[in-house]
């Protein structure tokens, strides 16, 4: 049931995306840093239209757990009306990756299936946005899990 549910989901988040025509972002390219959960890098870059590609490279180290993530976002940029660089995105990916525990020296291969909802702010007058976002996870591997925890703000130069 949840493997239906989640396909389900995803089918209609590309669905609206496909028929999204607006041009909502300001930028072409930006590159910069993540901070929430997991620290990382983030590339954005645009797929014309109002589609973007979201690469985020990512890590954590806990007292329980080491790991290392890369995660591909495709969002769906839609503008704010009235109030000039703003606007939210919404999209959906995957993320793979490696997962060290401390206690057992064990590791696993990652996989998830993600989502993204969040805003988006380009200055005007400079070259850097800033993104507010959260990114739920469903967990595939190891073991099948819900993560909800993937708030985020992303502080990028744009180009």
């Amino acid at each position: 049931m949840k493997r239906f549910i989640t396909a389900l989901c995803f089918t209609v988040i590309a669905t609206i995306a496909m028929h999204s025509t607006a041009d909502a972002q300001d930028y072409k390219n930006a590159i910069g840093g993540r901070f929430g959960a997991a620290n990382g890098v983030t590339f954005k870059t645009t797929l014309g239209d109002n589609k973007m590609l979201d690469l985020i490279l990512n890590f954590r180290n806990t007292n329980y757990f080491k790991y290392t993530r890369l995660t591909g976002l495709y969002e769906v940029n839609m503008p704010i009306a009235g109030a000039p660089g703003l606007g939210w995105y919404y999209g959906a990916g995957a993320t793979v990756g490696s997962v060290k525990y401390k206690p057992t020296g064990s590791k696993d291969f990652y996989l998830s299936a993600d989502g993204v909802l969040g805003l988006d702010y380009k200055f005007q007058d400079a070259p850097f946005n800033l993104s507010l976002d959260w990114k739920p996870a469903i967990q595939l591997t190891p073991d099948t899990d819900f993560d909800g925890s993937g708030a985020a703000l992303s502080i990028r130069y744009t180009f």
